[in-house]
C-alpha cells in the first residue's frame, strides 16, 4: 500500500517552520477521579510528536476520549490528563486549547494540545464544514491512529481530504507494513487463531480467512460451535446451533484448498461457570450433558501448538479458554507461547489477545502488536480501511 510518510517527508526537510496536525489515540482508560490507569497510548503517540518537534514544526495534537456527546462539554470529557501526562513524557508544558476550530496559535517548535475531537458537532459524521476548517489549520496533517482507522470521520478522515498534505505518522505506518507483511504477502503456512464467545461477530472475518490462510485455529464458543458442526457433543457450553451451516461451510472451504480447521480433540469441562470451578478433562467425544467446555485441553493444546512452531505467518485474535481464570488458562497459555517461540513472524490483536500477551510476559516475542481493535478486525475481515483509502489516495495524487 503507497502512502505517504511523515518520516519521509522529515528525511526530506519539509517540516520545518510548517503547522502540522497529528490526529493521535490518547483515548486511555481513568478512574472515577480522572486519573489515567494505563498510559500505553499516550507513550505510543510520543515518537511521532517529538519528530515533529525535532524538525522545528508548529504542532498540533488532538484525539478522542470516551464518547461525549457532540457540542456539549463535561470536565470527564477532557484532554487535561491526557496533556498532562504528555507533557511529563515530553518533558515540557502541553497547553490545552478548547475552541480551536476557528483558529490555533502555535509556533514552530512548540505543541499544543487540542481538546476532544469528538466534541465538535459533526466530527463523527465526518461534515465537510468541520473538515475544511480542521484543514485549514494546518499545512500536514499526520494520522498517527490506527484505532481509529476504521472510521471516517472529520478529523480522521475529512481532514485527509482537504488538508495540503496528508501521510500516515510512525504508528500507522508500522501497522500497514506488519498487515501487509502478515495478510498481503505471507511466509507460508499462514496460520490464524480467530477466538471469541461466538461465531457470528467474526463469521465475516473466519469466511474471509478461509480463502487465504492454510491453518484457521477456532477457540472459545466459537470452537463450540465448530464442534458442534463436526458432530461432537458440547453439552450446556456457549454455542450459536442456528450458524453450524456457516461453520461447515468455513471447514469445506478450507478443506477444498487442503487446508484445515483443527477440531479439538480433548477439552476441560465444568460444571459452573466459575473460577473455582473444579476443572475435569475429557475427551472432545466425552462432554456430558451438563458440561460447559471452557478451555481446549492438553494435547488440543499440544496439536496447536506444533502447527504454530511450524507456521511462517501468524495472526492471533483472541484466547482459546477462558484465560481469566487460572485453571481455564492452560490452552491459552500454551498458544501464547508457540506463537512467542516460533520463527513465524505475528502479529496479534484484540483486546483479549493483549490482555494474555501482557499475562504470559511475551509481549517482545510476538513480531507485532495491533494497536487497533475494531480497525484490527476489519482488516481480517478484508475490508480497506477508511484512513488506509484516503492516504493511498492522497499519495497518488
Amino acid at each position: 500500500m503507497n502512502v505517504l510518510r511523515f518520516s519521509d517527508l522529515v528525511a526530506a526537510g519539509r517540516v520545518a517552520g510548517q503547522r502540522v496536525f497529528i490526529r493521535a489515540d490518547l483515548n486511555v482508560p481513568q478512574d472515577d477521579a480522572g486519573r489515567i490507569t494505563e498510559d500505553t497510548r499516550i507513550r505510543a503517540s510520543v515518537p511521532c510528536i517529538e519528530m515533529a518537534l525535532k524538525a522545528d514544526a508548529a504542532v498540533m495534537v488532538t484525539s478522542h476520549l470516551g464518547r461525549p456527546t457532540e457540542g456539549e462539554f463535561k470536565p470527564e470529557d477532557s484532554l487535561a490528563p491526557v496533556a498532562a501526562r504528555l507533557g511529563e513524557l515530553l518533558g515540557r508544558e502541553v497547553p490545552l486549547h478548547s475552541a480551536w476550530v476557528d483558529g490555533v496559535d502555535v509556533a514552530p517548535g512548540q505543541v499544543v494540545m487540542l481538546e476532544n475531537c469528538r466534541l465538535n458537532k459533526g466530527e463523527k459524521k465526518n461534515n465537510e464544514e468541520l473538515a475544511r476548517k480542521m484543514a485549514a489549520l494546518c499545512d500536514i496533517f499526520v494520522h498517527d491512529a490506527f484505532g481509529t482507522a476504521h472510521r471516517a470521520e472529520a478529523s480522521t478522515y475529512g481532514i485527509a481530504q482537504f488538508a495540503p498534505v496528508a501521510c500516515a505518522g510512525p504508528l500507522l505506518a508500522a501497522e500497514i507494513d506488519a498487515i501487509t507483511k502478515a495478510l498481503a504477502s505471507p511466509r507460508r503456512p499462514l496460520v490464524a487463531i480467530v477466538a471469541g464467545s461466538k461465531v457470528s461477530t467474526k463469521l465475516t472475518i473466519l469466511q474471509s480467512l478461509a480463502k487465504n490462510v492454510d491453518g484457521l485455529v477456532v477457540g472459545g464458543g466459537i470452537a463450540n460451535t465448530f464442534m458442534l458442526a463436526a458432530g461432537l457433543k458440547i453439552g450446556k457450553s456457549l454455542a450459536e446451533p442456528d450458524l453450524l451451516g456457516e461453520a461447515r461451510a468455513v471447514i469445506d472451504a478450507m478443506a477444498a484448498r487442503g487446508a484445515e480447521v483443527p477440531i479439538p480433540v480433548d477439552v476441560v469441562c465444568a460444571k459452573t461457570f466459575a473460577a473455582d470451578a473444579p476443572a475435569t478433562v475429557k475427551a472432545a467425544t466425552e462432554v456430558a450433558d451438563d458440561d460447559l467446555i471452557l478451555d481446549i485441553g492438553p494435547r488440543t493444546a499440544q496439536m496447536l501448538a506444533d502447527k504454530l512452531m511450524a507456521a511462517g505467518t501468524i495472526v492471533w485474535n483472541g484466547p482459546v479458554g477462558v484465560f481469566e481464570f487460572d485453571a481455564f488458562a492452560h490452552g491459552t497459555e500454551t498458544v501464547a507461547r508457540a506463537v512467542a517461540a516460533s520463527s513465524a513472524f505475528s502479529i496479534a490483536g484484540g483486546g483479549d489477545t493483549l490482555a494474555a500477551i501482557a499475562k504470559y510476559g511475551i509481549e517482545h516475542q510476538v513480531g507485532y502488536i495491533s494497536t487497533g481493535g475494531g480497525a484490527f478486525l476489519e482488516v481480517l475481515e478484508g475490508k480497506t480501511l477508511p484512513a488506509f483509502e484516503i492516504l493511498a489516495r492522497r499519495a497518488a495524487g
